[in-house]
């Protein structure tokens, strides 16, 4: 049975595992903080880590992608699509007045994680604005302090698994700022993943650095791709924090690396002074691709 390391019980990462794997046994190993998520599989304690690496709204999670890049060296071997569905969670006799109507004037505090509070500060400044906004290590993690601290008029943002979890109920649904809200997971380990469902394609993430002082090798590298028509999906710059005003290129090429193609072309790159690190290459799975094949 494969072991993988994933955000607390209830979290958005825990829901997105779940999804990913279905029907399948899993040995689940949650974890508080996502550095020992990442360094769980590291070590060798699981055999992956589900990591969130982009989101609709906030972009990309820099946090994780450096640690990909510059604390482990684990290989990207799944990547799937997930909604990020938060929710107002609390015991909803808190927020209710003498009719027994919603009164969210009655909310002193809210506690998430920053992506998801950032996902829904339209909601919060519409219903309540006065509100003390906290910071904490997950959605689950400001579930379980709402459920141990009632009758504070403490609420929390997380999923509806987060609320289940921890003996709450979901006060207000899907209170995100907009409904296309999803985030983008890999699944990181050494050993290559099969899965029974169908994927929508696959994928190769690349690291390049440029070599200094060598004046349109950004545009060579992507001359590479561009004249062999491989599609890039992303291209995003990432500090090597090793020198000021140098870069990493997080590059993510639609093909695999078996492509007559994509090999070619990282030879190309490495002609002209750039290191190439192949950060994965691995099937890609899209939300509405595999709930039409559940249904």
């Amino acid at each position: 049975m494969k072991s993988i390391a994933v955000l607390p019980q209830g979290s958005v990462s825990h829901e997105a595992l779940l999804h990913l794997f279905g029907d399948e046994p899993v040995n689940i190993e949650h974890h508080k903080l996502i550095s020992n998520v990442f360094l769980a599989t590291a070590n060798g304690a699981t055999d992956y880590s589900v990591i969130p690496i982009e989101n609709t709204i906030e972009g990309s999670v820099s946090l994780h992608i450096d640690w990909l890049i510059n604390e482990v060296n684990l290989p990207m071997q799944a990547e799937w699509i997930f909604p990020s569905i938060q929710n107002l969670i609390s015991n909803p006799q808190e927020f209710v007045d003498a009719e027994g109507h919603k009164d969210y004037s009655k909310v002193v505090k809210i506690l998430s994680h920053p992506v998801a509070m950032a996902q829904c500060l339209q909601f919060i400044r519409d219903h309540a604005p006065w509100a003390e906004l906290e910071s904490v290590g997950s959605t689950s993690e400001a579930v379980e302090i709402v459920s141990n601290n009632p009758g504070k008029g403490w609420a929390a943002i997380g999923t509806a698994l987060g609320a289940a979890t921890h003996g709450l109920e979901v006060v207000e649904r899907q209170v995100t700022d907009h409904n296309n809200n999803y985030t983008r997971f890999v699944l990181v380990g050494h050993q290559k993943l099969e899965l029974p469902r169908k994927s929508s394609g696959d994928k190769t993430s690349i690291l390049v650095t440029l070599p200094e002082d060598f004046p349109g090798a950004l545009h060579q590298v992507l001359a590479a791709f561009a004249w062999r028509r491989l599609n890039l999906s992303r291209i995003e710059s990432r500090p090597t924090k090793k020198k000021l005003g140098t870069y990493y290129f997080y590059i993510d090429v639609m093909e695999p690396i078996e492509s007559v193609l994509l090999p070619a072309a990282i030879e190309e790159i490495n002609a002209l002074g750039c290191q190439v690190r192949i950060l994965g290459s691995y099937p890609t799975y899209t939300y509405e691709e595999e709930k039409a094949e559940v249904q």
